[in-house]
């Protein structure tokens, strides 16, 4: 039968769900109200409707590596509450998400949901169980020919790490240890990238204008300030580049040295590519 322009817009308002899924109910039940609201709980669309303005700060982080480990993931999933985090609805949600990215090699949430239209679906019916906004909030993923790509993932799930090492030619046990310690000093001490060549000009600019203002007020004259600054800032870079970042398992050595001396006792040339560090619910990066 045909379904008019009206019919899907009292629906809309009654379920609170998108126009399409909307006409989409009213076809599959040949006009009948009652049976398209039924329709619409099943799959979760009038849920997904009714929760869109929520926030979902709760949720899971999840990676999935290759064996050869030159392919990575990490994804966020959300939900409003501790609770349903925990539930087996999401958590099976949240694998299913990671096997379809990583099976489709996938770089992006708007790529995972091109190769892979039923997540959404699958997103809509897990919304519509547990009755709470579900949504994946970012995903990142590495592809490394020459690299070395390891995950991490905090004891709760609620931190994940994934770092991509370039120039490696080789594997060894010493790599797949020097790689977890470094990711766990990547979620314990929350670097903002791994060399100091990579800092925001703005951020930057940005510190040394504090710096010259602290030193101001501390009385110090005005031909220092920027010296001053200066050597404020390699403080700044040693603790929020990763490369120059103490150790937090040996406070005598940086993360640079660590490399160096792989390097020098593997007679290798590895270093530390990018990495990404999602704690839920931070600010997007």
């Amino acid at each position: 039968m045909s379904i008019s322009a009206a019919q899907v817009n009292e629906l809309r308002k009654k379920t609170g769900a998108g126009m399409m899924d909307c006409k989409k109910a009213l076809e599959e039940s040949n006009g009948d109200f009652e049976k398209a609201i039924e329709f619409l709980r099943k799959k979760g669309a009038a849920v997904a409707a009714k929760r869109a303005e929520k926030t979902a700060n709760e949720g899971l982080i999840a990676t999935k590596v290759s064996n050869d480990n030159k392919y990575g993931l990490i994804v966020e999933v959300n939900c409003e509450t501790d609770f349903v985090a925990k539930s087996e609805d999401f958590v099976e949600l949240v694998n299913q998400i990671v096997n379809k990215a990583f099976d489709s090699r996938v770089n992006s949430i708007e790529e995972l949901l091109e190769k892979n239209p039923d997540v959404s679906t699958l997103v809509n019916e897990v919304m519509g169980k547990v009755g709470e906004k579900t949504e994946i909030r970012r995903l990142a993923a590495y592809q490394a020919d020459n690299g070395y790509i390891v995950d991490y993932i905090h004891m709760g799930s609620k931190l994940g790490v994934l770092l991509n090492f370039e120039n490696v030619n080789s594997t060894d046990s010493d790599l797949a240890t020097l790689a977890k310690d470094i990711s766990m000093q990547i979620a314990a001490m929350n670097p903002i990238c791994v060399y100091r060549e990579q800092v925001p000009s703005d951020l930057i600019q940005k510190e040394v204008e504090i710096y010259k203002e602290l030193a101001r007020k501390e009385g110090k004259p005005e031909n220092i300030l920027e010296k001053i600054a200066q050597g404020r800032l390699n403080k700044f870079y040693q603790e929020n580049c990763l490369v120059e970042q103490t150790f937090v398992k040996d406070n005598t050595k940086t993360i640079g040295d660590l490399i160096s001396e792989y390097n020098k006792t593997k007679n290798a040339q590895i270093r530390i590519a990018e990495f990404k560090r999602f704690h839920l619910g931070d600010e997007k990066k």
